[in-house]
């Protein structure tokens, strides 16, 4: 036989794009449009509905950057249409390639229902099955001008209100009333299911030519001048292809319906709000028609607004969430950022996305699903369990750009012990359409072969396209069953994680982070938003455990719940993946850094109205402690008189500083702990650690020393920072003043201004009485474009790796680079530490505020190996926000020589919890919990708050620092009636693993490596 396949496939493609398709909808009658401008932000649907319209027609401009315009449309159906399926076509202007980053609408009728959304691949709204003639047709839209922002990757203004202009984005397309044919549509599913299929088989296959021929003899049948009388003909010609069952080998699809939505991205999250809005109406609307299918949405966040602004829409998505076709997953608040989110903050993720849920709908969530975020905290699988989940799903590190990931199915080893069963959809993607191409792909794909079958498809268009579609439920109908195509099964994504483990119970284990080999630059890009983040975590910790000290202590203070909650909720909204990555547009942005200042404000207030509740009334100064670690002779979570503190770092040996000149220029400071020698050119060239006596620095090399890069990454400007950054370097040495700012005896402060670029930078070095760390400050007016701001720590010390911060604990990482793996990971995370050593001794870096950091090692000429640590300060991408970091920016760090990890913990609190002053009547305040022993500094106190449920109970959560085994008594200030070992919800443990028990004197806890512990203390009369 000829091979004629390319004249088959190239006329199936021509039909099928103009002939079948545009025959769905026929007898296109225009609406009548009228328009309504919305001044300003989005109006109540109310108002909108009521506005006065004004005359609008198809081809007319409209809808100026994020404007809103209103359309009312309004027809009769036709007498001779009477009991034909009547549908109306509104196409806002849709680019059809590009569903959620474009205009978008919500129709409505009359009465203020919302009926469905409006997006690039669902522009249909169906008016009747059998229509009634004369009937008079009105729906309104609310559409949203939302501009294009997101292709090209190039600067533009248009992400801001306050700097978008105010030409017109769209132009009306078509606002038709028109007959649905619906044998068409099932010919349209046919011809695409059969043709995809097709393309997917291999040459030789012999479906693949069945396939073939079968579409063949199909466009023979169809006669193009009448597409809707022939089609039922033409599909005949497919039934027996399209009936022919699987081959017994198939891969095994769950497909669950989803429209992952980011809470802000390319859009500020009023908007969200709308977009989830859209989505929901499409999602119930489509399961009236639709009973088998299973939608499932994410972020309880999302659901909250849609109660909070959509009440009607909320209504529907509850009775089908009783119906259970409406799936809450992933029980966090948001979908957040994993790395750089503090360990209570995740905790918080968790425990409020699961009350919400089991709260609104009864449901406990047992997945974590965080399919877009960029990499995963190694201390996720403990959370998870704690949490009460069971699973965890992504899909990002198949972004990966170096190593593709070993697993797609696996259990996920954490860094205390804890496993939790994985799943990456080998699909590729969390915006499926059930197409032949990708379903083929995930069954190709699948790394488990052999020894497991299934894997999971989420569906549907996102971030506002509107969720699942009537043509993919098509596409799944047909591929439940048939031959050559994996079996396609919609359903609950618990539906999948109980086969999947029944399946595979001895998956492989990966143990560590899932380390995201992409976007790297999150770590650094929009400064001020990740400075809010860390402050806002620190002043949440103070406020809660001061507001917890004064209830229990001040018959007078009321705690705080609901405010605390919903300062809570700011927070983590603003923990969304692409917001404290800085990956979002300027206006998110702006808006993050006003509500950073709120939220300061506000827990500022909380906290000072504590502290002035236990500090009593008087004029003598009371000097609190908030810090996990006492502090200056005060204890963690205490407080006591300014006379009576101690000189800081009271554990260690006290002695003034003393400032000497450099006879080669700079100043030599001494506080008999470190010795540091600041030269002429504002560098540490010596930070001598005298109790060791070994020199930190490395020889001949400067710390503190600040380093520019050219920044321009091949894709992803606010997301990505690409290794050949460190082929270019400019170290800013020259100093245009240098100067010994302070110097009392009890600190000595050495100020160096410098200039570079259209850029200026004062940094300080400061050295205190008593303290082994030595304190930076860099004050920086950024001006910069696309370049890149490191502060480098060259440190005389061997280490093989390197220890970072992360929730509840610290992850090691090599300082090589032997495999493609460890070189990947050429720009590392850490929160408020990374400490290096060799055995015997460290050093170790601290920060209030920076997250990005990278370690290199080098060998010098006289055989010792210098480990340079660097901190990521500032960057200057222009895409999706061009003014990215511009202004003035504060960062404080600290080096501490000599230190252990111990110390990294200890000095990294310190350093981000500083002490408060209160006038008061000058009575110590005793912790409300203190943990007492040798090993108590081990076991850090994360949280001391009042339980959610306003029973009183005291809660405290605990975690095991170092990575070893740690006991110590953790000893009540308060009467104690009962203690419980409880999840994150604060709900005591189905199984707990008697990790305390109760002494005489408190309450013994004992630790496993990096073991997080919370227990509920009840007290006397308080139930």
């Amino acid at each position: 036989m000829h091979d004629d396949r390319r004249t088959v496939e190239d006329r199936l493609r021509r039909v099928l794009d103009e002939r079948v398709r545009p025959a769905v909808h026929t007898s296109a009658l225009p609406l009548t449009v009228e328009r309504w401008e919305a001044p300003g932000e989005p109006v109540p649907v109310a108002e909108g509905i009521s506005a006065p319209y004004g005359p609008a027609a198809v081809g007319e401009a409209w809808g100026p950057a994020w404007g809103t315009t209103w359309f009312r449309v309004r027809g009769q159906v036709p007498h001779e249409w009477a009991g034909r399926t009547v549908e109306a076509v509104l196409d806002l202007g849709f680019e059809r390639n590009m569903p959620g980053f474009q205009c978008e609408g919500l129709v409505y009728r009359a009465d203020g229902e919302a009926v469905k959304g409006l997006h690039p691949r669902n522009s249909w709204v169906r008016l009747a099955d059998a229509a009634v003639g004369g009937e008079e047709i009105e729906l309104y839209v609310e559409a949203a001008s939302n501009p294009v922002v997101n292709t090209p990757q190039t600067p533009t203004y248009q992400g801001d209100v306050l700097t978008a202009d105010s030409t017109p984005l769209y132009r009306l397309a078509r606002m038709d009333l028109a007959l649905f044919e619906p044998q068409v549509w099932e010919l349209a599913l046919d011809l695409e299911v059969a043709g995809s299929l097709m393309h997917e088989l291999p040459l030789e296959d012999a479906r693949r030519w069945e396939l073939l021929r079968a579409l063949e003899r199909a466009l023979d049948a169809l006669d193009l001048a009448d597409v809707p009388d022939s089609a039922d003909r033409a599909r005949e010609r497919l039934t027996a292809v399209l009936t022919a069952p699987a081959r017994a080998s198939a891969h095994r699809v769950s497909a669950v319906g989803h429209a992952h939505i980011d809470s802000a991205w390319l859009w500020p999250l009023r908007e969200t709000v709308r977009k989830v809005a859209r989505t929901a109406s499409n999602m119930v609307a489509l399961m009236d028609d639709h009973p088998d299918f299973v939608f499932a949405m994410s972020q309880a966040q999302q659901f909250a607004w849609i109660k909070e602004h959509r009440p009607e829409v909320y209504a529907r998505v509850k009775e089908k969430v009783a119906e259970g076709r409406f799936v809450p997953v992933g029980g966090m608040w948001v979908e957040s950022d994993t790395n750089m989110v503090g360990g209570e903050a995740m905790a918080r993720q968790l425990g409020y996305g699961k009350k919400f849920f089991l709260e609104e709908f009864g449901i406990e969530t047992q997945e974590v699903w965080l399919p877009d975020s960029f990499g995963y905290t190694a201390a996720m699988p403990q959370l998870v369990k704690l949490s009460g989940s069971s699973w965890f799903l992504t899909q990002k590190i198949s972004w990966s750009s170096s190593n593709p990931f070993p697993h797609h199915t696996f259990w996920w080893e954490g860094i205390d012990g804890t496993r939790v069963f994985t799943h990456f959809p080998p699909v590729d993607t969390y915006n499926s359409t059930l197409s032949g191409r990708e379903l083929a792909h995930a069954a190709r794909n699948f790394r488990e072969k052999g020894a497991a079958s299934r894997s999971l498809v989420p569906f549907g268009h996102g971030d506002g396209g509107g969720g699942a579609t009537r043509e993919m439920l098509a596409r799944a109908a047909r591929l439940r069953d048939l031959d050559g195509a994996p079996r396609v099964t919609v359903e609950k994504p618990a539906a999948f994680f109980e086969k999947a483990r029944q399946e595979y119970p001895n998956a492989p284990v990966w143990q560590g982070e899932l380390y995201l080999e992409l976007h790297r630059g999150t770590y650094t890009s929009q400064a001020k938003t990740k400075q809010g983040n860390r402050r806002s975590e620190s002043l949440l910790h103070e406020a809660e455990l001061w507001a917890a000290t004064a209830a229990v202590r001040s018959s007078g203070y009321t705690y705080p719940y609901e405010r605390l909650e919903g300062l809570w909720k700011t927070v983590l909204l603003h923990q969304f993946h692409d917001i404290l990555p800085g990956s979002s547009i300027a206006w998110v942005h702006r808006e993050a850094r006003e509500t950073y200042e709120r939220v300061a404000q506000e827990l500022t207030e909380i906290v000072d109205g504590a502290q002035q509740a236990l500090a009593g009334r008087g004029e003598r100064e009371l000097v609190f402690n908030g810090s996990p670690h006492s502090r200056c002779g005060i204890q963690a979570g205490g407080a006591r008189p300014a006379d009576e503190r101690r000189q800081y770092g009271a554990e260690q040996r006290e002695g003034a500083v003393t400032v000497a000149e450099r006879a080669s220029g700079g100043w030599t400071l001494d506080n008999g702990l470190l010795r540091v020698e600041v030269d002429g050119r504002g560098l540490v060239v010596s930070a001598y650690d005298q109790r060791a006596g070994r020199e930190a620095v490395a020889p001949g090399q400067a710390a503190n020393l600040l380093q520019l890069h050219p920044d321009l990454p091949n894709h992803w400007d606010a997301w990505d920072v690409d290794a050949f950054y460190r082929h270019t370097v400019t170290d800013l040495t020259h100093a245009d003043e240098l100067t010994v700012a302070e110097a009392d005896g009890n600190s000595a402060t050495v100020r160096a201004t410098r200039s570079f670029g259209r850029s200026t930078v004062v940094q300080t070095v400061t050295l205190q009485a008593g303290s082994a760390v030595l304190l930076m400050e860099a004050e920086v007016d950024w001006h910069e474009s696309e370049k890149l701001l490191k502060a480098a720590f060259p440190l005389d010390v061997k280490a093989d790796r390197s220890a970072a911060e992360t929730q509840f604990g610290h992850v090691f990482r090599p300082t090589h680079t032997n495999t493609s793996w460890e070189a990947a990971k050429f720009e590392i995370c850490a929160h408020r530490w990374l400490q290096v050593e060799e055995p015997g001794w460290g050093a170790a870096l601290v920060n209030d505020s920076t997250y990005g950091h990278d370690v290199t090692r080098d060998i010098r000429e006289d055989g010792g190996q210098t480990t340079t640590v660097r901190l990521s300060l500032l960057r200057a991408p222009r895409y999706p926000d061009p003014e990215t970091d511009q202004g003035r920016h504060r960062m404080r760090y600290g080096l501490a020589p000599g230190a252990t990890l111990q110390d990294a913990v200890r000095e990294g609190h310190w350093i981000n919890l500083p002490e408060r002053t209160v006038l008061g009547d000058g009575s110590p305040v005793t912790p409300l919990v203190a943990l007492e022993g040798e090993q108590g500094d081990q076991i850090v106190a994360e949280t001391v708050k009042l339980a959610d449920d306003r029973s009183g109970d005291v809660v405290v959560r605990l975690y095991e620092s170092l990575g070893g085994r740690a006991s110590a008594l953790l000893a009540p200030g308060f009467p104690v009636t009962s203690v419980a070992e409880t999840d994150l919800l604060e709900r005591p443990l189905a199984d707990p693993q008697a990790h305390h028990t109760v002494e005489e004197t408190g309450v013994r806890v004992t630790l496993r490596p990096f073991q997080i512990l919370t227990l509920r203390l009840g007290r006397s009369g308080e139930r």
